[in-house]
């Protein structure tokens, strides 16, 4: 990827330009030193001058009115109708599309050094060379001086929710809550001045750059993620895109294209003097940046890369895609009416949205697109499984099929699509999961064929805040998995789909960098603590708990350097991006992935015999945890047999001895840890006795009363046991229930032992009868 840049052969600017922004993503305003606002037409080259200010007033900072804020068009493709400009007299003007100065605000002693927007457009806040940092209503009155600092304020930002300020403090960073008393959080981030700073909503991450020559990436805890090497001049202006995937650096004579990571894309070195200023377009794929010569530089993303299996995609200019079939070496060329805006590439499907539509290719024909029409401009999210898509964009989360047709429209209240992204929302062929954004501990979670709320409309909610989400691809609906990653990096692995039973979660994992599911199996890959980590089944952890470590591939990660990201997990193949951006694989034995198909297709006598040409104790112990969790009993025994798991074994040979069906599954719950699921089974089949003969065996006293006096039946054989229990520990009955009913009823053990004969003799004929 890289930028395509353009400049006018004579600036349009006589003096530095300080400022830039855009209203849509054709047409930008800059503000320069000559007093001027000038609106550039991107579709025609055409230049205007807006608005020419007094001669004391020299622009320093402009923002828009957010689009989607109070009393703008929600999501409109129409633009803002107001800017705040800051300027060098210490007052701030509120200025409209049409040039007219519609207020001017005395905000600060000496020049106003930076001014933005809320999100929402609520407020605004200014920082001044005075130190001052203030908060001011839609309408330009004062609500508070949130800072007093000693020296200028040369950047300032928004956080996410609108409830925090960032802002800069000679090296130091400081985010200040709005809540009056709220200690801030301040650290020595740079060793020169900060000259600017953002902020990004959509993945929380902090931007910095100074006087030291650097540019730094922070998370909200001001870790540092990422330091640059030092640059020949000072950063004077870096720049989130909106979606939060890359951001670009402006120095003198030098534009940067880097990733979220950090790591650069590209470098160029336009003719432009420094930068001072960088904005994107609302679409993310174009920035213009404010040139010390006066001229005014635009830049175009292009040659975003793709890769698929077999295929790759080049996005070559702002409406043309070049595919390239690396197999065969055939190429294909497509043409779109509209700029090109976001691209996805997987499951057999090319996913294309232009300004105004959506364009869906198979990989088997990429002459006839599905085309469908987008009611709202900028898509900033595409998220692909077997078969459907996700669209997120200003308005809504949009669940397409690859015939074009809108499936549905998940949505939850409060619901933020603008910070949206690949971690915080994801997509398989019957579910989808979107973390709440106002409180990141809760998942919510929607049926994707429809877009109402699974079961009973209760979302997931974690211990802690959840940075990551993903939902595995294969297996029935009701087997559906999802991974989550927590603020401790830890790994848990939940149920999606209860039926009025309690949401098992299980922790898989810690230290967890990054982690991507296969595609065609539920393998599930992570960089953990230094390991590349492979569970070949995680689905283990609900089966068989001592098995979990057995069925776990890791190795070293040392030769991927530091905090690499996993990208994707196709068959037996593992992508990864290291730390300085480079693409680099690894691989996987393709054993597991063949017997999680075997097993798919119930052809457990392959399973056995694949495990046996292998010979490894990690492929019996996934086909293991794979046959009891399809009580597949023989092979079970098998496999358990295999890993020398004897009691495991002894154990399945007794149920297999059962009659009835219903309670050999009874049993297979109950070998997987699930009492209570376990009781449900039998109950259900009318099998009281054998309910009242667990909870016993179980010590469930309890409840094993509770059953036979519900169901009129094996009281004395509760209060028996119950007694002999006590006799063997030498105590007395203590539980006032069970005296109770042991007032009333003759334990005689002879005709306990012929009424539990009579109820498996029942059983064997109920069973045979079945056969």
């Amino acid at each position: 990827m890289r930028f395509k840049t353009s400049l006018q052969k004579e600036p349009k600017h006589t003096e530095i330009v300080t400022c830039t922004g855009w209203t849509t993503p054709d047409e930008v305003y800059s503000g320069s030193d000559d007093h001027q606002i000038l609106r550039w037409n991107l579709l025609n080259n055409e230049c205007t001058c807006l608005v020419k200010l007094g001669n004391d007033v020299y622009p320093t900072d402009l923002h828009w009115f957010p689009k989607s804020g109070a009393g703008g068009k929600k999501g409109g493709a129409g633009g803002a109708d107001v800017f705040v400009l800051g300027s060098s007299d210490g007052k701030y003007h509120l200025v409209s599309k049409t040039g007219r100065v519609e207020k001017s605000v005395e905000a600060h002693r000496g020049a106003v050094l930076a001014c933005r927007w809320s999100y929402d457009g609520t407020a605004m806040v200014t920082a001044g060379e005075d130190g001052l940092v203030k908060i001011w209503s839609r309408s330009g009155m004062l609500r508070s001086t949130l800072v007093q600092n000693s020296s200028p304020v040369y950047s300032v930002c928004w956080s996410p929710d609108n409830d925090q300020i960032l802002l800069t403090n000679g090296k130091q960073l400081v985010i200040k809550p709005m809540q009056a008393n709220a200690k801030p959080v301040m650290w020595k981030a740079h060793d020169g001045v900060i000259l600017k700073a953002d902020w990004n909503a959509s993945n929380n991450l902090i931007l910095s750059g100074g006087e030291d020559c650097k540019y730094k990436v922070w998370d909200h805890y001001g870790r540092l993620l990422y330091s640059s090497v030092t640059h020949d001049y000072p950063i004077t202006s870096v720049a989130w895109t909106p979606d939060g995937e890359l951001f670009a650096v402006g120095s003198f004579n030098t534009l940067r294209l880097c990733d979220k990571a950090g790591w650069s894309y590209a470098l160029e070195k336009p003719n432009t003097g420094s930068i001072f200023s960088l904005s994107w377009s609302s679409d993310g794929t174009q920035v213009a940046g404010a040139c010390g010569n006066g001229h005014v530089i635009f830049a175009h993303l292009v040659e975003k890369r793709l890769e698929w299996k077999n295929f790759e995609v080049t996005v070559t200019g702002a409406k043309t895609i070049d595919v390239r079939n690396v197999v065969d070496d055939t190429k294909d060329k497509l043409d779109f009416r509209d700029r090109i805006i976001k691209t996805s590439l997987g499951f057999n499907h090319l996913v294309v949205t232009t300004s105004s539509q959506c364009y869906v290719y198979s990989t088997r024909n990429w002459n006839t697109p599905m085309i469908s029409d987008l009611k709202e401009g900028a898509v900033n999210l595409i998220l692909q499984a077997e078969k459907h898509f996700l669209l997120a964009d200003n308005v809504g989360v949009h669940v397409y099929s690859y015939e074009g047709r809108l499936v549905c429209s998940p949505k939850f209240q409060g619901m933020r699509t603008d910070v949206l992204n690949a971690q915080t929302v994801t997509i398989s062929n019957d579910t989808v999961a979107i973390r709440d954004k106002t409180d990141e501990k809760v998942i919510h979670l929607f049926e994707a064929t429809t877009g109402k709320p699974l079961g009973d409309g209760k979302p997931i909610t974690h211990k802690l805040e959840v940075m990551e989400i993903a939902l595995d691809q294969c297996g029935p609906s009701n087997e559906r998995r999802l991974a989550i990653i927590d603020k401790n990096r830890d790994l848990y692995l939940t149920s999606v789909r209860t039926f009025g039973t309690e949401r098992k979660t299980v922790k898989l994992g810690t230290m967890i960098l990054s982690q991507v599911w296969n595609d065609n199996s539920n393998m599930l890959a992570a960089m953990a603590d230094g390991k590349f980590t492979v569970w070949y089944y995680p689905n283990v952890a609900y089966v068989d708990r001592d098995l979990l470590p057995k069925t776990v591939c890791e190795k070293d990660a040392s030769e991927f350097g530091k905090n690499p990201q996993l990208l994707s997990f196709l068959g037996s193949h593992v992508s990864l991006r290291r730390a300085d951006g480079s693409l680099v694989s690894t691989g996987i034995s393709p054993y597991p992935a063949m017997l999680h198909n075997f097993v798919m297709g119930a052809r457990w006598e392959d399973a056995v015999r694949l495990c046996r040409f292998v010979k490894d104790d990690t492929m019996w112990s996934c086909l293991a945890a794979m046959a009891a969790y399809a009580k597949e009993l023989n092979t079970a025994e098998v496999a358990y047999a295999a890993i020398n798991e004897a009691d495991k074994v002894q154990y399945i040979l007794q149920i297999k001895e059962i009659p009835l069906k219903e309670a050999r599954n009874a049993e297979m719950a109950l070998f997987s840890g699930n009492p209570q699921d376990a009781e449900g089974i039998l109950l259900q089949a009318g099998l009281v006795f054998r309910a009242i003969m667990q909870n016993i065996q179980l010590y469930n006293w309890s409840r094993a009363l509770e059953l036979a006096v519900k169901h009129k039946t094996h009281v004395d054989t509760v209060l028996a046991y119950r007694q002999k229990y006590l006799q063997v520990f030498d105590r007395t009955e203590t539980d006032k229930r069970f005296e109770q009913y042991a007032k009333g009823v003759d334990i005689d053990w002879e005709k306990i032992e012929q009424k539990i004969e009579m109820e498996y003799s029942k059983e064997k004929e109920r069973g045979g009868g079945k056969r």
